[in-house]
């Protein structure tokens, strides 16, 4: 990090600096574990997550009902979220403007691993 920016008014702490941003240190992550995609598509703009935004992933955590995940289904790397409905694990797009198929996570999908935070670019 390289300093702290408020929201709102400026901060009285403003000269100060801190080390770099460690995002494996940040998010508690093991090193070996953690991987950064950068997605594309527009699959999952209703959960937060754009085209060209930069996703941390865990592969050392298990999902969980409602996380996003990276997926690998047919050879390709997707971005997804991982429900589990009546007991089936499926993965999931998020984009109501657009139809994508649920899949069911069973031999020919492999969780790749969790993701844990994007980043995105703001430039205009």
């Amino acid at each position: 990090m390289v300093a702290s920016a408020g929201a709102g008014f400026p901060s009285p702490a403003q000269d100060w600096e801190d080390d770099a941003l460690n995002l494996v240190e940040l998010l508690n992550l093991d090193a070996a574990s953690a991987f950064v995609f950068r997605v594309s598509g527009s699959s999952m703009v209703d959960a937060g997550v754009f085209d060209r935004d930069i996703v941390v992933i865990d592969r050392g955590s298990r999902p969980r009902d409602g996380a996003i995940v990276i997926a690998k289904v047919d050879g390709g790397f997707v971005c997804r979220q991982f429900v589990v409905r009546q007991g089936l694990p499926y993965i999931e797009a998020r984009n109501a403007q657009q139809r994508y198929p649920s899949c069911l996570c069973d031999e020919a999908v492999e969780i790749w691993g969790v993701v844990r935070a994007s980043v995105r670019d703001l430039k205009p």
